[in-house]
């Protein structure tokens, strides 16, 4: 007898059982969650904006996971961060030395500077990387040395071999010592530094004193023009050292091929016996009354700093949205700013940076812009922040991450940073840390930072801001000599003499 046959599927196609690549889901699923996004009255504009940042960044972090790098490390110490991609025509090529500006000499900023200008001196080394649609360029900031270079795969060696002439046989005889101190002061000099700046600068030093952080990393003209060259000498012995930095390495380049050229090429770069630590003598409290300088213009340029967080901070990101906070509500208290240039921003290095307001008013509403921000300050630290602000500084912070993970060298960036700043492996996705924030960890952080000594200086002109400052806030005239506070003589005390019987 036979049995009635049975389908083991149905009549339709049978669904694969495969899943499809996440990015294709993705993309198959957005357009129809906006539609029905659109179709709901009850969803804000912001929720939508919202959704579509987390899935841009969620599929971000998706590319990066799918584009895990592999590690190495030659026998001198070089750390290496691989990332092949084969048919890949290019290659990114970014050295990392994790000493910054920081470690300038006392009286000599910019040394550092100085350093990474001469490890390509000629001309021709640029236009070398031009004419192959390429970059080459060297930026130090307080924390680190990094070097860019941007070509085509098949120059990779050739690349490699500018590197190692830099890093090996940097040329620091005295006549390209002269030449390209002689340079970067003409730039110092020739640059139309902004009131902006000036105030950013100023505000620093107030806070930091003596401290690395209050020193600009490009230095002054006058202590550029201190350092010699065996103060370049000194810092090369002391930071350009193969266990003092990484190196990453993204394009069509397979791990062979880089190996073979990194082992022949920068195997023999020196090693250092010690790499000198991040330890400086913390700062003292700044003074508490308001810096006025002298400046031109029909505004006054106000900044307000307390001593922020360190990247490697589990705050860090709170910090972020904590200072889109406080921008919205002292724009709130003084409606005046929001037609004004205004911010807030948290600046973290290896140490506890800063974080620091500020705003370019009319000299007469200097005292109700110190005052309001003041105000600002003691309201988030004591009370509550609205869901209301949390979305709206949340969006915010999450469009500008956005733009950051787009650019091409965010990749090798945040490989770096984990070095630099001893950051743990693997790093969370930022979106995720941001939204997992809740208000309860902004106002930990608010109380955390924002009651601390605070430095206030106000760039403008000395008479206008004098005159509004009188009597309101305290406040010293930079260069000006305070008069000496002469005691009230006291009276003679009357002597009693004795009557005669």
């Amino acid at each position: 007898m036979l049995l009635k046959p049975k389908r083991l599927t149905t009549k339709h196609p049978a669904s694969k059982m495969f899943l499809f690549p996440i990015e294709t889901s993705f993309s198959c699923l957005l357009p129809r969650v906006h539609s029905r996004l659109h179709m709901s009255s009850h969803k804000s504009k912001a929720q939508i904006a919202a959704f579509s940042l987390a899935v841009a960044l969620l599929l971000t972090a998706v590319q990066a996971s799918a584009q895990a790098p592999e590690r190495e490390q030659l026998l001198n110490g070089l750390r290496l961060v691989l990332l092949s991609k084969p048919g890949s025509q290019d290659v990114l090529l970014k050295l990392r030395i994790h000493s910054g500006a920081a470690f300038d000499l006392t009286g000599k900023s910019g040394q550092m500077t100085l350093l990474g200008d001469i490890l390509f001196p000629d001309k021709a080394t640029i236009e070398y990387f031009t004419e192959m649609n390429g970059r080459l360029d060297v930026v130090v900031n307080y924390d680190s040395l990094t070097i860019t270079m941007d070509g085509k795969a098949e120059e990779f060696e050739r690349m490699l071999d500018v590197l190692r002439n830099a890093l090996v046989s940097t040329q620091l005889t005295p006549d390209v010592v002269t030449r390209i101190r002689d340079a970067r002061l003409k730039i110092i000099r020739d640059t139309a530094i902004s009131p902006s700046i000036v105030a950013d600068r100023a505000v620093a030093a107030r806070l930091f004193a003596d401290f690395p952080y209050g020193r600009p990393v490009n230095g002054s003209a006058e202590d550029v023009l201190r350092v010699d060259r065996a103060d370049l000498m000194l810092a090369r012995d002391r930071f350009l050292n193969s266990n003092n930095a990484t190196l990453t390495l993204v394009g069509g380049v397979t791990k062979s091929r880089a190996l073979r050229a990194l082992r022949q090429l920068l195997g023999p770069w020196r090693k250092s016996e010690q790499v000198v630590p991040s330890t400086f003598r913390q700062p003292i409290p700044p003074d508490a009354k308001t810096l006025v300088i002298s400046g031109t213009g029909d505004t006054a340029e106000l900044r307000l700093a307390v001593r922020g967080i360190a990247r490697s901070d589990p705050d860090y990101y709170a910090a972020s949205l904590l200072a889109k906070l406080v921008q919205h509500r002292w724009e709130t208290l003084m409606p005046e700013l929001i037609k004004r240039p205004t911010f807030a921003r948290s600046e973290s290095h290896f140490l506890p940076g800063m974080f620091l307001l500020g705003a370019s008013v009319a000299p007469q509403s200097i005292p109700d812009a110190i005052a309001t921000a003041k105000k600002t300050m003691e309201s988030l630290a004591t009370g509550q922040v609205t869901p209301t602000e949390m979305d709206r500084a949340r969006n915010e912070v999450l469009t500008e991450l956005n733009t950051l993970l787009s650019k091409p060298d965010a990749l090798s960036d945040s490989w770096l940073d984990q070095d630099t700043y001893r950051l743990s492996d693997p790093q969370p996705s930022p979106g995720a840390v941001i939204n997992s924030i809740t208000p309860a960890d902004v106002q930990r952080l608010a109380a955390r930072l924002l009651n601390g000594p605070a430095a206030t200086v106000v760039l403008g002109d000395p008479q206008q801001l004098k005159t509004a400052l009188q009597a309101k806030v305290p406040f010293e005239v930079f260069g000006e000599i305070a008069p000496p506070v002469t005691a009230r003589p006291t009276p003679p005390k009357a002597v009693t003499r004795p009557t005669p019987e």
